[in-house]
């Protein structure tokens, strides 16, 4: 059962996608396919695809001879990232990253960008990868740093703690920027049964047209909007409002351009 933090049903596919991709998701997607380039044939899995920003991209850059099999555990996602253009090469297909229903050794290559981080057990999400990956396989994953080192996050939050003081914490930065420590990482890596990743803080810029995008996408297109609904109901637009002025505040109403972090991790089966 999807807990909460999983939860992207309603309007919150179009929203995330719409507001996240040039501000958060595309230029991580980008950097992505650049460290896949090589790749050109063989069986691809993607887990915890989301609205298929970065399926799309991987299907636009790698050539035909690379299946790509994109799962994701909530229908309305997928459903969105199906919807597409350019996905017509691309088997979409709703599945637990945690039950994976594919065979072993069945994969020559599982990507999941900032998917783990939802995961309840993500040590076992790792080892569902490292199962349907062929001996050798490459496992590449990426997470967010610390809420700190994502300053527009970091500035959305903050304007919802202010408007918000009796609340203990955010979902943004309880989940999303929540699982960032190495040491943890591959703590989890080895009860995975992978041997060794390569850690790499990848330091990144996005964009977004102003402050209220950003508010918006992180306040309607995230889970973050059940949040706010149950604290404060019918204040959703309010709270959207604090959130954007202090991010504007920080950067301006727009156009912006922040400064991103997180860390892709590779390791093989």
């Amino acid at each position: 059962m999807a807990s909460s933090a999983t939860i992207f049903s309603g309007s919150i596919p179009q929203l995330y996608d719409h507001y996240g991709e040039g501000l958060l998701f595309g230029p991580y997607a980008a950097d992505l396919v650049r460290r896949l380039s090589g790749l050109t044939e063989g069986h691809l899995l993607e887990t915890a695809a989301g609205t298929g920003i970065v399926t799309r991209a991987l299907a636009q850059a790698l050539p035909a001879g690379v299946e790509i099999v994109a799962t994701d555990l909530n229908q309305p996602m997928l459903e969105h990232a199906a919807a597409k253009p350019d996905m017509g090469c691309v088997r979409c297909q709703q599945a637990d990253a945690l039950a994976l229903p594919f065979p072993d050794r069945a994969f020559d290559v599982v990507v999941c960008q900032f998917g783990i981080m939802f995961f309840p057990d993500r040590a076992a999400g790792m080892r569902e990868a490292r199962r349907v990956l062929k001996p050798g396989g490459r496992f590449l994953f990426s997470v967010w740093d610390r809420l700190a080192e994502n300053p527009v996050t970091a500035a959305a939050v903050s304007g919802l703690a202010e408007r918000y003081p009796s609340h203990p914490s955010w979902f943004m930065e309880r989940t999303p920027h929540g699982y960032h420590a190495p040491e943890t990482i591959r703590a989890d890596l080895r009860k995975a049964g992978f041997a060794d990743a390569a850690i790499e803080t990848v330091r990144l810029t996005g964009h977004a047209a102003n402050a209220g995008s950003v508010a918006k996408m992180m306040c309607q297109g995230s889970p973050m909007r059940g949040e706010i609904d149950a604290l404060d109901p019918g204040g959703l637009d309010a709270a959207t409002g604090a959130a954007a002025a202090a991010v504007a505040v920080r950067f301006g109403d727009g156009p912006l351009t922040v400064p991103l972090q997180a860390l892709v991790i590779e390791t093989a089966a």
